[in-house]
């Protein structure tokens, strides 16, 4: 009796029991359902025929610090795919985007190795089978529920491609940190994230470039450590209008190096050049990847191999004859003085005395090009755009010429010997001619620094050949630019009877000195306008007035030299910490209403619509340039071609410097200005003119880009 009562106890207890827990689980299914989204660790599957979508969590709380890794888990059906951040040459990459989240601070998305699919010749990156692509999220308050709602579009591709959508949505409660049950799944994922932990022994050593034009490649090496290559790759991620085939590979140390060959072509709307912009190298190794950013350049240790003999003798051969055309270009004027005296101050002297000193002139020319082309092989290997006349661009560079021309023009006034002491012993005449000669090379130096900042003909082809190569060829070209600007002194040099045409001493000498000295301020003039439009008025004035000071204090000669030394000295170094106390941000203006601002993406708009576009490269530290607005350019006959309907005006100002400037300047193989081209239905890859600019070819320019093509 009483075991029976017992089972029959038991069997009710049981039966209550049961239908307590089939109420709190239909309690809890209702709960999850019509509450709109989970609280779990992972979320129901967004599916469509091809795929579904769901989001996981790697904690099921926030934790004290309110971060979580979450993970965009993607399955996919046998045979498609989905892309990467960077497709290739078809499809478009994931997206997520969180906007309707709540109590979310930040967010940051990764993306996990890919892979290459070939298919008819096109090269695209991606995912096949499944893929979880982790994402962090950051909560405003970590003693709040975080709430993430996310809107995700991918494109599925087979046969065919297919874009879809999908919603996810996830409550991620506030609490001590507690791993979740998917955990393992989003780290294997994380792991995969080159820079958070896929990298795994692998590494780049080096990239260059080699080849030019449709021979152009990037050569990558790289290594491993332990674990040898299996099935590398190379995936290289450029500026817009270059394109990266599948690279050639070649490993070698029992697999634990490689080298990848990747062919480059350039866009033909592109005219790009390659060298100095930034590529993106992603070494893949199965689950394994690395990745980093390169400046794409020319290796410089194969010296000239990048060009041909004849090609570089050819070059070289150009250079001599630009930098000799230099000497006669409108940029000189600011120098003229310096010129002058420099061949005035030797009359009288013999044969011996003249050969070494025009042979220091010519010494100082050359080392500042080599000055000038060690500041582009630095600027290069830092990743800097580099140009011909860039140093105008640099307000420090233009107050410190601004105080070595007035020293110059204080030393031509009598009030500061800066080179030859006045009296002096028999023996100390040695030590006068030596620093004579000192004085030869740093006006050589001072006079060519101050006079390229613009180019001249064939001097843009040398510079331009010349900054798309290695360290060898820039040394080699710019040497010979150098050459060919001292070609006047060397001549003097060898032939110092050529010196007997040169005016006899006298009195006029004086005069002419305190012209020269007058030049020379009103070179530091020049030099101070053009620094007002890199910062401004304030900064400028206070420059100027610095400088005056200066001035005023050389002529003090009654004042020992030590002291106007030193005086000088301070106030040199308060005009250079100027610019970064008193500067205003720059403001550039159009010179007229004629002119539009440069935009290189409407040229071929406008051409389409069967317009002319005249684009002007200039600066306002390039005397060339206004030489050509003078003589040509604001000419009535110009302007009223410029003005016309059917033609459209571009002003592209460099005097401050501008990436997007540089960039087009290398697009045509120029790296120096001024630089003037004309776009039309006749021409619309456009018609280059010349540095120096003359009524009839600018007119024939513009009646050739507006005439159509037959």
């Amino acid at each position: 009796m009483t075991v029976g009562l017992s089972v029959e106890l038991y069997g009710r207890i049981s039966r209550k029991l049961s239908q307590a827990v089939t109420l709190c689980l239909v309690f809890i299914t209702a709960l999850v359902t019509f509450s709109g989204f989970a609280s779990a660790s992972f979320t129901p599957w967004s599916e469509t025929d091809f795929s579904r979508v769901r989001l996981l969590s790697g904690q099921e709380t926030l934790g004290e610090q309110g971060e979580v890794m979450l993970g965009l888990q993607f399955e996919l059906e046998e045979g498609w795919k989905t892309y990467w951040r960077t497709p290739g040459d078809a499809g478009f990459p994931v997206s997520l985007e969180l906007e309707g989240s709540e109590n979310l601070a930040s967010w940051e998305f990764f993306w996990p190795v890919p892979h290459r699919f070939t298919l008819f010749g096109l090269e695209t990156f991606g995912y096949s089978k499944e893929v979880v692509f982790p994402f962090k999220v950051k909560a405003k308050d970590p003693s709040k529920d975080t709430y993430i709602k996310g809107q995700v579009s991918y494109l599925l591709c087979q046969e065919i491609c297919i874009p879809f959508d999908a919603e996810v949505e996830m409550r991620i409660p506030a609490g001590e940190a507690f791993p979740s049950l998917e955990e393992g799944i989003v780290s294997a994922y994380v792991r995969q994230v080159p820079g958070l932990g896929a990298e795994e022994g692998l590494n780049i050593k080096s990239s260059v470039l080699r080849g030019e034009g449709e021979t152009l490649e990037l050569v990558v090496t790289a290594s491993t450590k332990n674990t040898p290559f299996k099935s590398p790759d190379l995936i290289v991620e450029g500026p817009p209008g270059f394109s990266f085939s599948k690279p050639e590979i070649q490993t070698s140390d029992n697999s634990l190096s490689a080298e990848f060959v990747i062919p480059v072509t350039t866009a033909k709307e592109s005219k790009g050049v390659l060298e100095g912009k930034l590529v993106t190298l992603s070494l893949v190794d199965g689950v394994r990847g690395f990745e980093v950013e390169k400046i794409a350049q020319f290796g410089s240790v194969a010296g000239f191999s990048s060009s041909s003999p004849s090609e570089l003798l050819t070059i070289l051969a150009i250079a001599l004859l630009g930098g000799f055309i230099l000497n006669l270009m409108p940029c000189v004027l600011p120098v003229l003085s310096l010129k002058l005296l420099s061949v005035i101050k030797h009359e009288g002297k013999d044969g011996k005395e003249l050969r070494t000193s025009f042979l220091a002139i010519s010494l100082g020319i050359i080392t500042s090009f080599w000055l000038l082309a060690s500041l582009a092989i630095g600027l290069k290997a830092a990743g800097v755009s580099v140009g011909w006349g860039i140093q105008f661009q640099q307000p420090l560079f233009l107050i410190a010429m601004g105080g070595i021309v007035t020293l110059f023009a204080a030393n031509l006034f009598g009030w500061f010997e800066v080179f030859a002491p006045a009296a002096f012993t028999d023996k100390a005449i040695t030590v006068t001619d030596r620093k004579g000669n000192s004085g030869d090379f740093l006006k050589g130096m001072f006079a060519t620094l101050l006079a390229t900042p613009c180019s001249a003909p064939f001097l843009g082809t040398a510079v331009g050949f010349a900054l798309a190569r290695g360290t060898l060829e820039i040394f080699g070209i710019f040497t010979f630019l150098g050459i060919g600007m001292s070609i006047p002194y060397l001549l003097v040099a060898v032939k110092p009877e050529l010196a007997s045409v040169l005016p006899k001493p006298g009195k006029w000498m004086v005069w002419l000195k305190v012209v020269l000295g007058l030049m020379l301020l009103g070179t530091t003039v020049w030099l101070l306008s053009v620094l007002y439009v890199q910062v401004g008025m304030v900064a400028t004035m206070a420059v100027a007035i610095l400088l005056l000071i200066g001035l005023i204090v050389l002529a003090m000669q009654k004042v020992s030299m030590f002291h106007r030394i030193t005086l000088v000295g301070i106030l040199a170094l308060l005009s250079m910490v100027v610019p970064y106390g008193l500067a205003e941000a720059p403001q550039q203006t159009l010179r007229s209403e004629v002119w539009q601002d440069f935009n290189e993406a409407d040229i071929a708009s406008h051409v389409r619509l069967g317009k002319v576009v005249f684009v002007d490269v200039t600066a306002d530290w390039c005397i060339t340039c206004q030489v050509n607005k003078k003589l040509v350019l604001d000419t009535d006959e110009i302007q009223s071609r410029l003005t016309e309907d059917k033609v459209v005006p571009m002003l592209a100002d460099w005097t401050l410097p501008s990436e997007e400037i540089t960039a087009y300047l290398k697009r045509y193989d120029r790296y120096g200005i001024p630089f003037n081209i004309v776009y039309g239905p006749g021409a619309p890859e456009g018609i280059i003119l010349s540095e120096l600019l003359t009524l009839d070819q600018t007119k024939k320019a513009f009646d050739q880009a507006a005439s159509l093509q037959q």
